[in-house]
């Protein structure tokens, strides 16, 4: 969890709202003509960043959060009614405001820059993110619109939507997830207005010392009053998910745009789950957004981790999948009810393995080799596991070795399908990654 919270800050460029907001209604495509690439009716250069695959190209744009009674609408919606509930003005309207149609393309600045991950962060590295170019990227988290947002003055808001990571294969991981971003901004007399004797209370200390408790520049009573807002929330937020009688427990945590920062973790079907990360905000990236005379905390979480949790929903590729007998058992009128998911059926597996050895220059990524089989087997791929590495005593090369596990969400695969898929992936992989594939 400490890995996919961190990818969950970020911002998306100084846009108007009009086109920030714009929804993408249907799904990419993708033409290179040249050095060009078209995504969402707009042209990208390319360059030797660019890894987009057909297989991602062709899910941008399907917006499973939004589309009616899939279970991961059921989830944004059941978040989006509690803090419309727990939020609200003095005539009872809500204060957060919902944005879960934006466009994923973002910048680097906005991906990574804007949320103060350093330079040479491993999250910014080709292997781990979808490229368009050197400069874009689809986003690896939806915190990639927080400083604009800030910019435009909005200062409750929950962002909603799709983000990219190249990634292992297996049930529980998929090179395309949806998160819950969110962050409140308070001023002094909104966040003392209930305190006596509050004028004695500031926000800001300009002579501080940052410790485990507090940032630098903001006084202890600020921060412990922002965080005991966050963490009541949040509880109350999983209770509502899980049940009133959930365990929780908060755990340190750091990220480079929060501090302090913690996971909050709740005890379900006999073991501790991560569901969240959260934090008071850098107060930098505030400055930064024009809210400095501001204090603000911030969270986010993934939509597929607690669906899979809530509905026993065995295998993350089913949220891709069009099947009826998939679709249907979530349509319900009541996005509250208890669902517990039937299995449609189940199809052999086909296990086949694959060894070959490492390129000298040591260019090689193993995400790249889990995007070369995403691309070419699609959602036949079950899981990829990596099983053994071979150090060759004499000459020092390197072979890996993985276990390919073929089975289909829908059909039963034959042993012919899988096999030529499975020769298509070794011989692309030579071809691409510049393995040599072992008999």
């Amino acid at each position: 969890m400490t890995s996919q919270w961190l990818w969950m800050y970020a911002k998306v460029g100084r846009c108007n709202l009009r086109v920030l907001i714009k929804r993408s209604l249907s799904t990419a495509t993708r033409t290179e003509t040249g050095n060009e690439l078209i995504l969402l009716d707009r042209k990208y250069s390319i360059d030797k960043w660019t890894n987009i695959t057909e297989n991602i190209i062709s899910k941008v744009g399907r917006n499973l959060h939004v589309t009616p009674h899939h279970p991961l609408s059921h989830i944004r919606q059941r978040i989006v009614n509690y803090f419309y509930m727990q939020f609200h003005n003095r005539i009872g309207s809500p204060i957060f405001s919902v944005y879960d149609n934006i466009s994923p393309i973002v910048s680097v600045d906005q991906n990574f820059d804007s949320l103060l991950v350093p330079k040479d962060h491993p999250s910014r590295q080709r292997s781990e993110c979808y490229y368009i170019n050197h400069d874009t990227l689809l986003r690896s988290h939806c915190t990639a619109h927080q400083k604009d947002f800030i910019s435009m003055g909005l200062n409750n808001f929950l962002v909603i939507g799709d983000v990219y990571r190249r990634d292992e294969i297996d049930n529980r991981h998929y090179p395309i997830f949806h998160q819950v971003d969110a962050v409140r901004l308070c001023t002094a007399d909104e966040l003392f207005q209930n305190v006596n004797n509050s004028h004695d209370l500031k926000l800001f200390e300009h002579r501080g010392v940052e410790t485990n408790e507090k940032q630098a520049c903001h006084s202890l009573e600020a921060t412990k009053m922002m965080e005991h807002e966050l963490k009541n929330a949040l509880t109350g937020l999983a209770e509502t998910l899980f049940g009133s009688e959930l365990k929780c427990r908060w755990v340190e945590q750091y990220f480079p745009f929060t501090h302090p920062s913690w996971e909050l973790e709740v005890y379900h079907q006999d073991e501790w789950l991560e569901v969240l990360g959260c934090g008071i905000m850098r107060q930098q990236i505030l400055q930064n957004s024009g809210a400095g005379e501001r204090i603000g905390w911030a969270f986010g979480l993934g939509l597929e981790r607690l669906a899979m949790h809530l509905y026993d929903i065995p295998n993350i590729r089913l949220f891709w999948s069009n099947d009826s007998g998939f679709l249907n058992q979530f349509k319900v009128e009541d996005i509250n009810a208890t669902i517990k998911y039937k299995p449609i059926s189940i199809y052999p597996q086909c296990k086949n393995d694959i060894s070959f050895w490492l390129p000298e220059d040591r260019s090689y990524s193993s995400n790249d080799f889990y995007d070369l089989v995403r691309e070419i087997g699609g959602d036949r791929v079950e899981q990829v596991i990596f099983k053994d590495e071979f150090v060759h005593p004499e000459s020092k090369r390197v072979s890996h070795c993985y276990s390919i596990i073929y089975r289909h969400m829908e059909r039963t695969l034959s042993k012919r399908e899988v096999n030529n898929v499975h020769k298509l992936i070794g011989k692309t992989a030579q071809e691409q990654l510049n393995v040599t594939v072992r008999a």
